[in-house]
């Protein structure tokens, strides 16, 4: 048996025994070290998420860990190799799957959400979700993997340049990521945020911080900008507000990357969707290129990875931890699974 902490229903988080199987063919057992929590982990706790989820459901996708066990008919893995997962399992038979698009497969299965996650001492996985860690990357920073690859892609997606001018509405976790993301690319960034603790650790990091609340956001877009427009406007709030002024930010042929995930129809500006000509995108979680790239990233440490992790907390303490990101107390905690930052 091993532990785990798994949502129950009903808003219900409870630390549990799980029982460890040996990894089948074409699976490896992961001695997990450290889970992000994120989100769409809020969400399941919250019990948003109740119509989707089978519980109990040990849950968690952002994680690091190395090889504990390997499955029949895996040979390119070895006991000990550090590892991440891309948490993504495709039919490989739809229409977006045979277009080259396995990462919004139709029957997409969310490995964390759809099927046991990483918030257990021993997870198995496919070994062909698995990815391979550099040893020099250290297991905490590696927990950031995922979440880094979700930006990679955001700024990929948007087609940003050398020099452009980039805002992104919402400065949690994912917006200060594409940030990053967006200024290695060699673009200027603006981060709206409304929370004020949040603006002062933005400002931190450097970069040109707004509060949309209370000031007018579109005219300092456009003192910031000359008067153009920014190039891309990511919205990563999730809130209609953000939604209805994203186009009076973008310049004529601008960017729109909604990564936020909106759960009811959001008004949108259309004529001035016509009028300059713009492009709404989305984006939605990643490719393997994506998780590569945030593996050479935070290698480089190009992310700044200690100003962002806020708390590193036991198993035992998940739901304390989910409090805290639901209050806002926190930008991102990971938990320790393995416990060996209390050893």
């Amino acid at each position: 048996m091993t532990k785990g902490a798994a949502y129950e229903g009903a808003g219900q988080l409870r630390t549990v025994s799980v029982q460890v199987e040996p990894p089948g063919p074409g699976e490896l057992q992961i001695a997990v070290a450290y889970c992000g929590l994120c989100g769409t982990d809020l969400h399941i706790a919250h019990g948003n998420m109740d119509a989707r989820v089978r519980t109990p459901l040990v849950f968690g996708h952002e994680a690091s860990g190395t090889v504990a066990a390997v499955g029949p008919g895996v040979s390119d893995w070895e006991v000990g190799d550090p590892l991440t997962v891309m948490p993504l399992i495709w039919d490989g038979t739809c229409a977006a799957c045979l277009a080259g698009h396995q990462h919004i497969c139709q029957n997409l299965t969310f490995v964390g959400i759809d099927s046991p996650g990483a918030l257990q001492q021993r997870w198995n996985v496919p070994a062909s979700i698995a990815v391979r860690l550099p040893a020099e990357l250290d297991l905490r920073t590696a927990a950031l993997v995922e979440p880094v690859a979700v930006a990679v892609h955001d700024v990929r997606r948007s087609g940003l340049q050398v020099g452009d001018r980039a805002v992104v509405l919402g400065g949690g976790p994912i917006g200060v990521l594409i940030a990053c993301v967006a200024r290695q690319a060699g673009a200027d960034v603006l981060i709206a945020e409304i929370d004020e603790s949040r603006r002062d650790r933005i400002a931190g990091l450097g970069f040109t911080v707004s509060d949309p609340a209370g000031t007018d956001l579109g005219a300092e877009v456009e003192r910031w900008t000359g008067g153009v427009g920014a190039d891309v406007v990511f919205e990563v709030s999730g809130a209609a507000a953000a939604v209805r002024s994203a186009t009076g930010l973008a310049r004529v042929r601008g960017t729109i990357v909604i990564v936020a995930i909106h759960a009811a129809p959001r008004e949108v500006d259309l004529q001035r969707l016509f009028w300059r000509e713009l492009r709404v995108l989305g984006a939605r979680v990643y490719q393997r290129s994506d998780f590569e790239r945030a593996i050479s990233l935070l290698s480089l440490g190009a992310i700044p990875v200690s100003e962002l992790i806020t708390d590193v907390v036991p198993l035992d303490r998940t739901g304390d931890a989910i409090a805290d990101l639901s209050a806002g107390r926190a930008m991102k905690i990971l938990v320790d699974v393995a416990g060996q930052d209390q050893a």
